[in-house]
């Protein structure tokens, strides 16, 4: 598994500044990718089952887990935290928010709990066939940390096909823009949970993301999301 601190946080930054994403890594090696994913089919790791469909998410099933969290993810939640709060405490000022994020995760999970939000909310997704993940965004309530991560935890091109990762953002009166994110195996995507700032001609402006995956055309993808708030 790749140390945190040993990413190249001088371009994920500049990239998230820049386009609200960015992808670093691979954070997590083949054989650990292959242990978690192999979590699905066991009950005791997790709190809830969620089936797409029902709900109108799109089409496929994810499952949250429950404390205590598997180790890979503990390992990276709180140093990947770390990193991204300055970022979130900067983004907050140039929107004008009074939201200041502390420098530890224990301490945003506390305020968060202090919220109401109790449940974890890293969580493992599985992808069929002709399955896919409708545009959203992840809040889960009042608290919410500005970023988050998802983590490929297949091979594309070998063990799935299609099933790209989608970001959307909206600017203010302009048509939404679309970007694929390509992943490799362990890779991550860090990005925009909900909205940042951006710079223009007559200030700041604020711009809004949501993200999804595209239909699966074969094989079985898996993904491994880390939030960082806690859910109501």
């Amino acid at each position: 598994m790749t140390v945190v601190e040993d990413l190249d946080w001088t371009h994920i930054e500049a990239e998230l500044e820049s386009v609200g994403h960015a992808v670093a890594g691979p954070l997590l090696d083949a054989e650990s990718c292959k242990a978690l994913a192999g979590l699905y089919e066991q009950n005791i790791p997790f709190r809830s089952r969620v089936v797409m469909e029902r709900h109108g998410f799109g089409k496929g099933e994810y499952k949250y887990f429950n404390h205590p969290l598997p180790d890979p993810i503990t390992a990276l939640r709180g140093p990947l935290y770390r990193r991204l709060a300055p970022l979130a405490n900067r983004w907050a000022a140039a929107m004008g928010l009074d939201t200041r994020y502390p420098a530890e995760h224990a301490e945003f999970l506390e305020r968060c709990h202090a919220a109401g939000q109790m449940r974890p909310t890293p969580l493992l997704l599985k992808y069929d066939p002709g399955d896919y993940n409708c545009l959203h965004q992840d809040l889960y309530g009042e608290t919410v940390f500005p970023l988050q991560v998802a983590i490929l935890l297949s091979v594309p091109g070998s063990e799935f096909a299609g099933g790209e990762f989608v970001l959307t953002e909206q600017r203010p009166r302009m048509q939404s823009r679309a970007t694929v994110v390509p992943l490799g195996l362990g890779e991550a995507v860090i990005f925009a949970v909900d909205q940042r700032p951006v710079q223009g001609t007559r200030g700041t402006y604020r711009v809004r993301h949501r993200h999804g995956v595209s239909t699966v055309r074969s094989g079985a993808r898996y993904t491994l999301g880390i939030i960082f708030h806690d859910a109501a």
